[in-house]
C-alpha cells in the first residue's frame, strides 16, 4: 500500500507563506500551505500587486453603486475594477492544468466568501458579504475545483476533504493527459470506496460511463467523468457514508480475523459514529488488515490513504510536542528539607 502520489498543482495567494505582500507588507502563516510545499507545485499570485497597487498600499474595498460592484481604494478614490477584471481573465487564461486554489480569506480581491460589500467608499456599514473580485472569476471558471481560503483550512474536516480532493484530482489529471480509456478504468477502480463515501449515486453513474468507454471518444469520456468527479467532491462525505464504507471493507475480513478482532473494529466504528473517535482510527485498523492479509481487492483503494500521511499531522498539544503543561502548573507547597519533617 505504498502509494506514489502525484504532485497537485495549486494556485495560492502569494501572501500565504510565500511573500510579505499584504497591504501592510506582512505575510500570512498557514501550517497547511507550509506542510504542502514539499508535495505540491504552487503558483503564487497577488492580484493587487499585479495591477500595480504596490507594497505597502492603501486598502481597497468592494463598493456597490446602483447594483454594480466596484473595487475602490478609498484613500485615493481610485476605481481599479476594470484593472482587476482584466488581470483576472489574463492570469486564469494563462494557467496550466490546476487541481485547486488556496486564496486569502476575507480579501476584497481573493476572499472566497464573507467579503464585506459597502454602499460607499466612505465610512459605512457593510450591506452584504460576497466573494472578492478575483475569487469570483476563479469560482466562475473552475466550478468543479476545490477552492478554499487559508482560514477555513484550519478546520480539520475541511482540510482533510480539501487534501483528499486535490490529490485525487492530480491523479485524475495524470490519467486525463494520457487520454487512455484503460487508465480511467484503473483510476475509477482505485477510487471506488472513496467515491462511495463522497456520493454513492454519482459513483455508480461514473462507473457506467467507464463501462461505456468504447462508445465514446477519449475527450468526451474524460470530460464527462471529470464533471462528475468534481461534483462528487463538492462537499465532504457524511460520517454515515464513511461508516457504510468501513463496514463494507470490514466484510472482506469476516473469515480472516478472530471474533475479538472483529468486535474491536466494530467498537471503533461505533465510537466514530458517536463522535468519540476520528475516521483515522477505524480506517487505520482496517488498513493494517489490508496489509496483513494482502487483501488484493482493497490494496489499491485510495480511501485508506487519500493523501501523504505526512500531511495528517495533529496539533502539538495532541501529539505531546507542545508547551509543557506540567511545568506551567503552579507548584505545590513542599516541605523544607532542612527540617526533616515528614510529608503529610
Amino acid at each position: 500500500m505504498v502509494r506514489q502520489f502525484p504532485r497537485p498543482c495549486i494556485v495560492v495567494s502569494r501572501c500565504i507563506e510565500f511573500d510579505p505582500c499584504r497591504y501592510d507588507g506582512s505575510q500570512i502563516p498557514s501550517s497547511t500551505v507550509a506542510h504542502l510545499k514539499p508535495f505540491t507545485d504552487f503558483i503564487p499570485v497577488c492580484p493587487e500587486v499585479e495591477i500595480g497597487l504596490g507594497i505597502p498600499r492603501a486598502t481597497v474595498r468592494i463598493v456597490r453603486v446602483e447594483g454594480i460592484d466596484h473595487l475602490i481604494q478609498p484613500a485615493t478614490g481610485r476605481d481599479v475594477s476594470d484593472d482587476m477584471i482584466r488581470f483576472s481573465s489574463r492570469f486564469l487564461d494563462s494557467l496550466p492544468s490546476v487541481d485547486g486554489f488556496i486564496l486569502k480569506g476575507g480579501s476584497p480581491t481573493s476572499g472566497t466568501s464573507n467579503v464585506r460589500v459597502y454602499p460607499s467608499a466612505g465610512k459605512s456599514m457593510a450591506i452584504e458579504k460576497s466573494a472578492g473580485f478575483f475569487a469570483r472569476e476563479v469560482i466562475k471558471r473552475f466550478p468543479h475545483h476545490p477552492i478554499e481560503d487559508e482560514l477555513r483550512l484550519n478546520n480539520a474536516r475541511i482540510r482533510d476533504h480539501f487534501l483528499t480532493a486535490i490529490f485525487t484530482l492530480a491523479a485524475f489529471r495524470e490519467a486525463e493527459e494520457a487520454r487512455d480509456p484503460e487508465a480511467l478504468v484503473k483510476f475509477h477502480a482505485n477510487n471506488k470506496l472513496l467515491l462511495m463515501a463522497c456520493n454513492q449515486q454519482l459513483m455508480r453513474k461514473m462507473g457506467r460511463i467507464v463501462a461505456a468507454r468504447a462508445a465514446m471518444n477519449p475527450e468526451e469520456l474524460y470530460l464527462n467523468y471529470r464533471r462528475m468527479l468534481g461534483s462528487a467532491f463538492a462537499s465532504a462525505p457524511r460520517y454515515t457514508s464513511n461508516i457504510n464504507v468501513l463496514q463494507h471493507a470490514l466484510g472482506h475480513f469476516s473469515d480472516q480475523v478472530t471474533r475479538e478482532e472483529r468486535e474491536y473494529a466494530l467498537r471503533l466504528i461505533e465510537r466514530y459514529r458517536e463522535g468519540h473517535a476520528t475516521l483515522a482510527e477505524p480506517r487505520g485498523l482496517l488498513r493494517s488488515w489490508v496489509i496483513r492479509f494482502n487483501e488484493a481487492s482493497l490494496m489499491d483503494q485510495t480511501f485508506f490513504g487519500p493523501y501523504p500521511f505526512e500531511l495528517a499531522d495533529l496539533p502539538d498539544d495532541i501529539t505531546e510536542r507542545g508547551r509543557d503543561v506540567w511545568k506551567s502548573r503552579k507548584p505545590r507547597d513542599t516541605p523544607d528539607s532542612s527540617t526533616n519533617e515528614p510529608i503529610r
